[in-house]
């Protein structure tokens, strides 16, 4: 099958962008062809996704109609795979060109005008569908700018209504949680047209086992930006007693902030903030870990960093906010604690640092739990069933 995907950006950044290049790149040793309509480049691992796809579109800042179309005619795939794209003129082209179209929803980009789904200064999670209620009271129209210049930006509520309207004329719709498939409804998409596909990562050494030192290395893999909380997770780990080490891998806008909330914690020479760090040397971090913890306090998608982690043997803390629960069984595998209670963080934190047998046989029930329910072989294999109903549907509809 030719499958053209589509993504805002090319190269590694997040977890989103893990997902593009794991699952091109065993669609194309599976003998897919594979192209990829994309943003501007990351600077990072760009090499990777070059070789996973043959043929490479880019899309200028303008009339990417046009360079849509252009690559269509190109390209002629029999699917196009979107993943994350707001472009309304690039959306407009796709929709209307005729070719079969799924869409993963990796996050809260296209139902949430700020795109972390909770209120910037409580921080309270926002469980409503997109309303006017956006614009007042929650005044999610104006938002923070990350391309320089003023810091603030302008969010259209007409625009966001276009870009719904316009997803909702997809084939599918792949989400990652039951919790993100009600998100999705809440919006009015048709419930026939949602499918769960969580997007698990590539299988690791089922050979790999962590030391689980004295060292007691907690480890926390991610972006650095407001919604993951960071500051939180300082918060929290200011109120352990037990002797550990924290490495932060990632980066982000927040990672500042964090820096300095760490010195005025008096964590400085317990936490390293690493900078980015690629998939493949996690493991590195993970061989001698005792825990690993996610801190969110948007409403997490997913969570893929847990199943990462969990396929290491190792067990997770996490605060229960979005699709957490879904995979990580307080008591079983880790703890979910109530969300941004740091002093629940704190004591099961420390409880695992202090219980090294308990951490490990969490760790392990994680492991059979990755094992049972998330493997990439069977993920991937779920894609191109859908990918091949998906076009044959609408095969017959041509037909017809």
């Amino acid at each position: 099958m030719r499958m053209l995907f589509v993504h805002e950006r090319f190269g590694a950044l997040a977890g989103a962008e893990a997902n593009v290049l794991a699952t091109a790149t065993e669609l194309k040793r599976r003998g897919h062809d594979l192209g990829i309509l994309h943003g501007p480049g990351t600077g990072q691992a760009e090499a990777a996704w070059e070789e996973a796809f043959d043929a490479r579109f880019s899309l200028p800042r303008q009339d990417t109609s046009l360079v849509v179309n252009a690559a269509l005619e190109s390209f002629q795939p029999d699917l196009a795979y979107v993943h994350k794209l707001a472009d309304l003129r690039a959306l407009g082209a796709l929709t209307s060109a005729g070719v079969p179209l799924v869409r993963m929803v990796h996050d809260h980009d296209l139902c949430c005008m700020r795109s972390y789904k909770y209120f910037y200064f409580t921080r309270r999670i926002c469980t409503r569908a997109s309303s006017p209620y956006c614009l007042f009271p929650c005044g999610a129209a104006v938002t923070r700018s990350r391309n320089g210049g003023f810091p603030l930006k302008w969010i259209s509520y007409a625009s966001k209504k276009k870009e719904l309207q316009l997803n909702r004329q997809f084939d599918r719709l792949i989400v990652n949680s039951h919790y993100m498939r009600a998100e999705l409804m809440r919006n009015r998409f048709p419930a026939d047209k949602i499918e769960l596909h969580a997007p698990v990562p590539p299988d690791s050494d089922p050979g790999f086992h962590s030391s689980f030192s004295d060292r007691n290395l907690i480890v926390y893999a991610g972006q650095i930006v407001r919604g993951k909380g960071v500051d939180v997770l300082l918060e929290a780990l200011a109120k352990v007693r037990a002797p550990f080490e924290c490495m932060v891998l990632g980066d982000g806008n927040h990672r500042p902030a964090c820096e300095q909330l760490s010195r005025k914690l008096g964590l400085a020479n317990r936490i390293k903030f690493t900078g980015y760090v690629r998939t493949e040397q996690l493991r590195d971090y993970y061989r001698d870990c005792s825990v690993v913890v996610m801190s969110s306090v948007w409403p997490e998608p997913f969570g893929m960093v847990g199943i990462e982690a969990m396929r290491y043997g190792l067990p997770v803390v996490a605060f229960d906010a979005g699709g957490i629960k879904e995979w990580l069984m307080d008591g079983r595998n880790g703890f979910v604690v109530p969300w941004m209670d740091r002093v629940a963080y704190a004591a099961r934190v420390e409880s695992l640092l202090n219980d090294k047998t308990m951490a490990r046989q969490m760790g392990e029930n994680g492991r059979l739990l990755v094992s049972e329910h998330y493997d990439f072989s069977r993920y991937i294999t779920g894609l191109e069933d859908l990918f091949a109903r998906v076009v044959a549907e609408t095969r017959g509809q041509v037909n017809a």
